[in-house]
């Protein structure tokens, strides 16, 4: 099975890198971070998980092993497949998640679209003794900065759908939600061409 990969960016999309290692294009479905830290030609160190369906063979990767192990850790709660595994990491860095599930803080893991009370509730009820002493939780409990909503990339997704470059896409978004806060994906894929089209 591949565990990791080691190569070129040949190409970003919305959700996906691919990975050049030697003439082969690996296409891979990674977390927002590690998408917006890319950038064509860039060597990459890569942590993988493959998931083997009857019809899809899909690939996923991760910039530190700690973050793809809580990938698997969440794939282990039922109701929680790979794209809502995928979709938390994009909003909230491993320690947070993990943070969030210690100190039961159910508000902000239902803020990533996809997951319910329910989910949620699930996550902290499997996973909170597993992940006791491995992070410190912040001070006051429910301190968690409010993800912000490029982090969901529906907005940055329909930008580059528009025939937008990924970096001029980020960042109009960026302009957007610095200057406007809390605003609907279609208000941020407005504002963005606004701004783009200035």
């Amino acid at each position: 099975m591949i565990g990791m990969l080691r190569g070129k960016v040949w190409e970003i999309q919305a959700e996906r890198l691919v990975i050049d290692v030697n003439g082969t294009g690996y296409l891979l479905t990674v977390p927002y971070g590690l998408l917006a830290q890319s950038c064509p030609g860039q060597e990459l160190i890569v942590y993988t998980h493959v998931i083997i369906r009857e019809d899809d063979i899909s690939l996923y990767g991760f910039s530190s092993l700690e973050e793809k192990q809580l990938f698997l850790e969440m794939l282990s709660v039922s109701g929680i497949g790979p794209k809502a595994a995928i979709a938390l990491l994009s909003n909230f860095g491993a320690i947070q998640i993990e943070s969030a599930i210690l100190s039961e803080n159910i508000n902000l893991l239902t803020k990533v679209p996809g997951i319910g009370k329910k989910t949620a509730q699930r996550l902290i009820l499997e996973l909170k003794e597993k992940f006791k002493g491995h992070v410190s939780l912040p001070t006051g409990g429910e301190s968690f900065p409010v993800p912000s909503p490029l982090m969901h990339s529906e907005a940055l997704q329909t930008l580059l759908a528009l025939g937008f470059g990924l970096d001029e896409a980020r960042q109009a978004l960026g302009q957007v939600l610095k200057d406007s806060g809390d605003l609907t994906t279609e208000e941020q894929v407005k504002k963005a061409l606004r701004t783009l089209a200035g």
